[in-house]
This record gives structure tokens, C-alpha cells and sequence, in this order.
């Protein structure tokens, strides 16, 4: 018979939910996994993964047709396979969900293939009959993308999932919302042909980014083709035989036009329903569950993590909060995360990723505390493995205090910026000053000296600007 008591149930497996599951068995604690659909969640299966396999594919496709510009002849004429592209990308999401399966079998994990509610203290009532209990509940469960009551999902309205398993690339495609979700499409069907028109609300695309790389990436968008209107909002709908009929308030004016096809990427709602939190004490925000530092809910030996626990919604902040959580639990030393110490990545082309403040939000909190910072910017045509790969193109910035020396944000518009921002988190994690940056010694020729330089240009000793 099945144990159905343990120390640890976790409610949904995605990249927080099965990071909490396999921490809490390292730690000697008898630990379950409920999860209503496949390992790794919404991430692995139908996010972030997959997107990336996509996208991995359109810069193998971009690659090909550059070729000849670095001495390579008769790829020039690579044409996209959008079934194979999809298949791949399917293959590697199956493959990784495997190895999540994998890990709960070594780890000991026991997994409940079910939907959960709490049932009372301490007791949670699968949708199978069972009931289990557990000393302590992580609630991991996620969340789900915003609907638009002007665009309801269906056969030519996608959300993220329909946009992933595409049959076939749209002739002109409307890409609702430009943050990195709507960005990351944009420029997938971008690259394999589509005809794309990304649009948001907001004055600028990328609107949490540091507003000179945003306005840099709608300049490297609209240079691939892409039409970007901001400002700009989806007022009505109509599916027709020939595609979407929509109506877009843009600056005042209403503009109609027919799309093929059209991605809704607006934002996410968190899963808080039928969890059975209405008979608790956790409360809700938003459509997010309220947390303390330590992912404590209102509700004695309840937590929650990851996206269903609010912004910033990246699955790495939820493992994150996973070990920091469990640990707790364990009574090991832990102390809650800094937000500004999380970076956040783009992957469309180019990628974007930044850490910490904005120049805008620094210059207010030195403004409010009597001080002042010091801005940073290095172009990559300024560094030689750059020019080398032909990505001679973006921006690395970094914001310093003035008086301290204390990072306080970075923000990189790069091919390689999600792989180059580490290293502005490491140095953050460790309070690094600008003088330890200085000291650095980074490996030449690198993109990595990009870093290096900025942070110099910040104190007027930048050497190759």
C-alpha cells in the first residue's frame, strides 16, 4: 500500500515544485510530489524549454543564410522546417521531463499523478480518493497565461501552447504583448518568415528592461522587419475565413487590420483555485498567494513558491525559493532572496538580460538618499571576439553608488547576454565593489571583457572605448 503520510507533500512539479521535493529528500525528510500533468511543469514542457529549442533552431536557420559572409559557401539558401523545428523541440522537453521523472525514482521521491486541495491541518485531498498528510505543504502550482476578453484562444487566437506547436507559419502574425514572452515569438516567426506586428500598452517593448536597452531592442527589431507599436492596445476581434479581423487603438486612433494569425502573450494569472484556500489563512493577492521572506503563507506549515507566490516570475527565482524554503523547514541558517539580485533574461535575438535597478530606479533611490551613481556603457564593437563572431552589435551597462562602489544594476542587449549576466550575479551575490570588478582579470579574446570595460567606462578608466 502507498505511504500517504509524510513530512513533505509538494503540490506541483515544476522547476520549484521538484527542486523543493529533491531538497527535501536530501535532507532526510520523507517527501510526495502531486502533479496533474507532466514533470516540470509549464517551464519544461511548454515554456521555457521548448521556446528556447525553437528559438536555438532560428539562429541555426539565421546562421546558415549569414554563412557566406564568414567564408562558407552553399548554406545560403536554408529554408526553415517548422515540423522538424517543432518536433525537436518537443523531443528535448520530453527528454528533460524524463530526467525529472528520473530524479524523483533517486531521490525517493513518491509521485502522485493528481490535483490537490487542502483538506484541513496538515491534510491534503488528492482528486484520485486519496488523502495525504504532511507535517509541512509547499504549494508550487504555477500559473497560466492572462486571457484578453477581446481575444479569445482558439483556432487562430494562440496562447503559448498553441504557438509552440504550430502546423504551420502564419503569413502575417499580431504578437499581443512585448515583454520577454511576446518578444521570444516575435522573433521566432520573425526569423522563419512570418510578417509580425508586436504590439503593448506600455511607451516602450521589453517595459521592465532599463529603457536604453529596451529602446535598443525595438531598433534591432524593427532592422529584422518586425512592425512595433506601442501604446498600443487590441479593442476588438472577429475570426473570419481569412484570418483575425483587429481592431488596435494606437496613440488615439483605431487601426483595423487581418492577421493570419495572432499570439496573446499578456501577462500571467497564478493557479489558486480549487486549492481550497478559502477555509485558510493564506491570503491572496492579485491572484497571487502572499508570502513572507521564507515562502510562508498565513496558514501554519503552509508555503508556497515560485509563480503561484507573485513576481518576478522566472523559474529560476522558484527553485531558488525551493531550497531556501526547505532548508528552512530543516532549521538550516537561510535568508530571503533580493530581488535586485535575480537576473532576468530575453531570449529573443538579441537576447536581453539585466540584473539589479534600472538607471531610471537608481537614480531615484540615490536622489531619495542624498547621493548619486555612476553609469557605465560599452558597445560590443569595442571587443574583439565580438567582431570575430560577427555579433559586433548591443550594449553592456552598468549602474554603480557613487559613494560605495555597491553594483546596483546591470542590463546587457547581447546574441550572448543570458549567458554573460552571471557574472554580474555572482558579483552581486558576493557585494563585489567596483573595485574588485576592476581587479578582475577576464579572460582575452572574450565577450566577457565587455563586462570588465563597462564597469571601468562607470570611473572614466574604460581601455578599449
Amino acid at each position: 500500500m502507498t505511504n500517504t503520510s509524510f513530512d513533505l507533500v509538494v503540490v506541483g512539479g515544476g522547476p520549484g515544485g521538484y527542486v523543493a521535493a529533491i531538497r527535501g529528500a536530501q535532507l532526510g525528510m520523507s517527501v510526495a510530489l502531486v502533479e496533474r500533468a507532466e514533470l516540470g511543469g509549464i517551464c519544461l514542457n511548454w515554456g521555457c524549454i521548448p521556446t528556447k529549442a525553437l528559438l536555438h533552431s532560428a539562429a541555426v536557420l539565421r546562421a546558415c543564410r549569414e554563412a557566406a559572409h564568414y567564408g562558407v559557401t552553399g548554406a545560403g539558401e536554408a529554408r526553415p522546417d517548422l515540423a522538424a523545428m517543432v518536433a525537436r523541440s518537443r523531443k528535448v522537453a520530453g527528454r528533460l521531463g524524463q530526467g525529472v521523472a528520473h530524479l524523483m525514482k533517486k531521490n525517493g521521491v513518491t509521485v502522485f499523478a493528481a490535483s490537490a486541495r487542502l483538506a484541513g491541518s496538515g491534510k491534503l485531498a488528492l482528486d484520485n480518493g486519496a488523502t495525504l498528510s504532511a507535517k509541512h505543504i509547499i504549494l508550487a502550482t504555477g500559473a497560466r497565461a492572462r486571457e484578453l476578453p477581446a481575444l479569445p484562444v482558439g483556432e487562430r487566437i494562440w496562447a503559448y501552447r498553441q504557438a509552440l506547436v504550430a502546423d504551420a507559419i502564419p503569413a502575417s502574425l499580431l504578437v499581443v504583448g512585448a515583454g520577454a514572452i511576446g518578444a521570444e515569438f516575435a522573433s521566432f516567426y520573425r526569423a522563419v518568415g512570418a510578417e509580425v506586428t508586436l504590439i503593448d500598452m506600455t511607451p516602450e517593448i521589453l517595459p521592465q528592461e532599463d529603457a536604453e536597452i529596451s529602446q535598443l531592442a525595438r531598433k534591432a527589431f524593427e532592422k529584422q522587419g518586425i512592425r512595433v507599436l506601442t501604446r498600443c492596445a487590441v479593442t476588438a476581434s472577429s475570426t473570419t475565413a481569412d484570418g483575425v479581423k483587429v481592431t488596435l487603438e494606437h496613440d488615439g486612433k483605431k487601426i483595423e487590420q487581418t492577421f493570419d494569425r495572432v499570439i496573446v502573450a499578456a501577462g500571467i494569472v497564478g493557479n489558486v483555485e480549487n486549492l481550497g484556500l478559502e477555509k485558510t489563512r493564506v491570503k491572496v493577492e492579485k491572484t497571487h498567494i502572499v508570502t513572507d521572506g521564507l515562502c510562508r503563507t498565513g496558514e501554519p506549515g503552509v508555503y508556497a513558491i515560485g509563480d503561484v507566490a507573485g513576481a518576478p516570475w522566472l523559474a529560476h527565482k522558484a527553485s531558488h525559493e525551493a531550497v531556501l524554503c526547505v532548508e528552512a523547514i530543516a532549521g538550516l541558517p537561510v535568508h530571503a532572496i533580493d530581488p535586485l539580485r535575480i537576473p532576468a533574461c530575453t531570449y529573443s535575438y538579441p537576447q536581453v538580460a539585466s540584473i539589479g535597478m534600472t538607471e531610471a530606479r537608481a537614480r531615484e533611490h540615490a536622489t531619495r538618499h542624498g547621493g548619486d551613481i555612476r553609469v557605465g556603457k560599452f558597445t560590443f564593437a569595442g571587443n574583439g571576439k565580438a567582431i570575430a563572431m560577427g555579433e559586433d552589435q548591443g550594449l553592456v551597462k552598468t549602474v554603480f553608488d557613487a559613494k560605495s562602489g555597491e553594483l546596483l544594476g546591470a542590463h546587457i542587449i547581447h546574441p550572448e547576454a543570458s549567458e554573460l549576466i552571471t557574472g554580474y550575479g555572482v558579483a552581486a551575490s558576493l557585494e563585489a565593489t567596483e573595485e574588485d570588478l576592476m581587479h578582475t582579470v577576464f579572460a582575452h579574446p572574450t565577450l566577457s571583457e565587455t563586462l570588465h570595460e563597462s564597469v571601468l567606462a562607470a570611473f572614466g578608466r574604460a581601455l578599449h572605448a
